[in-house]
């Protein structure tokens, strides 16, 4: 990138630091808001730098989560249904910045997981970001890590600061299952003859494997469920106690704290959703009258899997001198994140290898830990976690999870981090870990604590 001219004129021009690197001059530039002039002083770089320039170690200086929030959950085509996924993700930005009490132009960047794009035009994340207000010099990038997206997205803004290439960002996820096209495989080309076929974007790229195309992730829940010898009852016991946690959750008022009211447009009517949608509707005696949804004799049920789902979850992080220098009482701490792979089909099982590096990483035992959020993607996920960690469960997603309040795949893996903070806050309990399962074989897992 070359470089602004020098003014000779200009008096309050400065030179840059000698051996700069690009990427701190391209962060700082990125400051500068004011596109009606293309060309910005040395000057107005130089004052960003001190803003970018790396922090001390991340042990005296960690990243915080300044605020936390999410959209109520919507059902499939229920009451977010019109809305869009960017228009979800500004909702959630514009809440998590008005809650850090900073101005929206001082945010840097801006990094959120998406999984189905399709039909949401050119980058979504900057959509979402611009449409909450933030400035157009903020940096935008979408991220699709399947399930796992705004957990990712959040792992990568704390590296990002602990980097020092960045001073504020926002990080999440946003997701309109019910929004998500129908596509025209080889439309473009032509079909010379014969059947062509439309392929749903929401089974395709979100629901089904791609390494056995076609086979429904349930089914691996189900194999997840035989080889750990899970039951029907089991999985349904643990649904049962997951939709029951989630409706004294929203009876009690438990979630408004993290919750965003949303408001939405039904025929001539304005309507403000303040709550998660499925929990309320649901009916406690049918679960265990449900028959299996992927296999004939089997286990997995749509009661004790996730349902599909609208929604978005943001969170707005700085280093803890950030926060200090403006005046900000931080939330919590990001201690450590941590992955892993395995066989694409073991995905079920991956939060437990991630949780035991977290573990690792932290220095913490199990029982260290206060409050645990393992995505119910399938009940059999956070049930096999449990078992292998021995977790106990009055520890594990307290106020119901997935299989209650819905999974919009690319906000989940942010929303669980949300709602763990909350919970966390409303006990007054202090370590937190959040897991996710992820399509292809993968888990991540963040370790919090909170700050008093």
């Amino acid at each position: 990138m070359k470089g602004p001219p020098d003014d000779p004129e200009d008096s309050t021009s400065a030179p840059l630091p000698a051996n700069l690197p690009v990427s701190t001059i391209a962060s700082c530039c990125a400051q500068v808001d004011d596109f009606s002039d293309p060309i910005t002083t040395r000057l107005e770089i130089a004052m960003s730098i001190e803003r970018t320039t790396p922090h001390q170690n991340p042990a005296q200086d960690p990243v915080v989560i300044v605020s936390a929030v999410r959209t109520p959950m919507g059902g499939f085509q229920g009451e977010l249904q019109s809305l869009s996924a960017t228009r979800l993700g500004s909702l959630a930005i514009g809440a998590a910045v008005e809650r850090a009490g900073i101005d929206p132009h001082d945010v840097e960047e801006v990094l959120f997981g998406c999984v189905l794009p399709a039909g949401l035009g050119q980058a979504p994340a900057r959509q979402a970001a611009l449409g909450a207000g933030l400035g157009k010099g903020t940096l935008c990038t979408t991220l699709n890590k399947m399930c796992g997206s705004g957990m990712q997205a959040t792992i990568l803004a704390h590296d990002l600061l602990i980097a020092g290439s960045a001073s504020i960002v926002v990080a999440g996820g946003m997701e309109s299952m019910s929004n998500a096209p129908y596509l025209l495989d080889r439309a473009r080309g032509g079909y010379r003859m014969g059947h062509g076929r439309v392929l749903d974007h929401m089974f395709l790229d979100g629901l089904e494997d791609a390494y056995e195309p076609g086979r429904l992730m349930g089914t691996y829940a189900e194999d997840c469920a035989q080889n750990n010898g899970f039951s029907r009852e089991a999985q349904d016991e643990f649904a049962i106690a997951s939709l029951t946690r989630a409706q004294q959750a929203i009876s009690e008022g438990h979630f408004d704290a993290e919750i965003v009211p949303v408001q939405v447009t039904v025929g001539k009517e304005q309507r403000l959703i303040a709550h998660d949608e499925q929990p309320p509707k649901a009916r406690l005696d049918k679960i265990p009258t449900l028959k299996p949804a992927f296999r004939e004799g089997g286990t997995v049920t749509a009661a004790n899997a996730s349902s599909i789902s609208d929604g978005a979850a943001a969170l707005l992080l700085m280093r803890q001198s950030e926060a200090t220098r403006r005046g900000l009482k931080p939330l919590a701490v990001i201690h450590a994140h941590a992955a892993f792979a395995d066989e694409p089909g073991l995905f079920p099982t991956a939060p437990i290898g991630a949780i035991r590096r977290l573990l690792g990483k932290t220095g913490w035992t199990v029982d260290d830990v206060d409050l645990y959020e393992i995505n119910e993607a399938f009940a059999v996920v956070p049930l096999v976690a449990m078992s292998h960690l021995e977790i106990p469960h009055h520890k594990v997603n307290v106020n119901g999870g997935a299989c209650a309040l819905g999974h919009p795949i690319g906000a989940s893996g942010a929303r669980i981090i949300v709602t763990l903070l909350a919970a966390l806050r409303r006990r007054q309990l202090k370590r937190g870990i959040a897991a996710i399962c992820i399509g292809g074989g993968e888990a991540t897992a963040v370790a919090l604590e909170i700050i008093e």
